[in-house]
Order: C-alpha cells, then sequence, then structure tokens
C-alpha cells in the first residue's frame, strides 16, 4: 500500500510541474511587423531528466516526452536501462497514471488532481511542460508545488526538442492492468 502511495506521488508530481516553466525572453518586436511563434503539431523530447524531492527523499529518472498539440501527451518514465516503468497518458479530460511494475493503473480528472494541489495544474501547464514551452522554453526548471501539507520540489532538465516529427501515441491496453482507487489521496 505505501509503495503505490509513493508510486502515485511521484506520478502526481511529474505531472505537476507544468506551472513553473520559465521563458526566456523574447525578441523585440519592431512596432509594425508582429513576430509569430513557429507553428508546431507534434513535440518529442527524449531523455529529459526529472529529480523530485519531497519529505520521503529524492528521485530521479530519465523521462521520454511525446506530444500531439491540444490533444494527447504520454510521459515515460524510465529509471533502467531505457524500460519504461511508469507511463502518463494525459488528454485535456483525464490523467491515467500507469504503473507497469506492479501492473495498475489509476484514472482521475485534473479538476480531482487539483484538491490539494497547489498552484492548481491545467491541461495547458502541463503541455507547456511536456514541450518546455516551444519554441522559447528553457532548458531547465525547478518549481515547487505542495501537495496537502507536503511540499514537493521538482527540477527538470530538457534537452533538444524536436518538433513536428513521427509519434507513436497509442494509448497503452488497459486490460492486463488492475485499475487502483486514488480517490482517498485526491
Amino acid at each position: 500500500m505505501k509503495r503505490t502511495l509513493y508510486i502515485f506521488c511521484l506520478l502526481t508530481a511529474i505531472l505537476l510541474t507544468g506551472c513553473g516553466v520559465k521563458k526566456k525572453a523574447a525578441k523585440p518586436i519592431v512596432e509594425w511587423q508582429e513576430e509569430e511563434a513557429p507553428a508546431w503539431q507534434t513535440c518529442l523530447i527524449q531523455g529529459a531528466r526529472v529529480t523530485v524531492v519531497t519529505d520521503g527523499g529524492r528521485v530521479s529518472a530519465n523521462a521520454t516526452m511525446q506530444v500531439v498539440r491540444d490533444s494527447m501527451l504520454i510521459i515515460s518514465i524510465m529509471p533502467m536501462f531505457g524500460i519504461e516503468m511508469m507511463r502518463l497518458e494525459a488528454t485535456p479530460e483525464e490523467i491515467i497514471g500507469i504503473d507497469k511494475m506492479h501492473a495498475q493503473y489509476a484514472v482521475t480528472t485534473f479538476e480531482a488532481a487539483n484538491n490539494k494541489l497547489n498552484p492548481a495544474l491545467t491541461w495547458e501547464d502541463l503541455q507547456a511542460f511536456c514541450t518546455a514551452e516551444l519554441p522559447l522554453g528553457s532548458e531547465r526548471a525547478r518549481l515547487f508545488y505542495t501537495y496537502g501539507d507536503e511540499l514537493i520540489e521538482i527540477s527538470i532538465s530538457y534537452p533538444t526538442r524536436m518538433t513536428d516529427v513521427p509519434l507513436r501515441m497509442g494509448r497503452l491496453p488497459l486490460d492486463r492492468y488492475t485499475q487502483i482507487d486514488i480517490s482517498r489521496w485526491l
């Protein structure tokens, strides 16, 4: 039970990093010309390094993030040898956390996740996190959240982002996993 709570906290902490990705200063805009950010439809970030520090300790892992703009994103946590151990699938409506090691998954909404979370997390925040706020995003971010009474510090470093590349965005079939009820933690 304690392991499941720990895994849920890790997935939640990774999700929560979306609000604080810092933007670099934009270039000055000439009065009669407006600069537009380059459009992108897909984004792939491989080898991102995520570190989560809580009262219970410190956890670091490599992650791959795939985003289809305004539609779906997948965060794959791969702490050992590139083997996916956990996965987070999100759409603007729901969040699914999958623990592949224990064959469990949980489903929630942004509204339910924000009951104990400060500041609140939105789909837009999560998308900004997973794309490192294209095109002007920073290479590193350090964020702080509170989840109930616990302080969570999240730092992340982003390698080069690739945009408009083909992605493998299929949802993981959940029929071989057991659904767990996370409502008591939310």
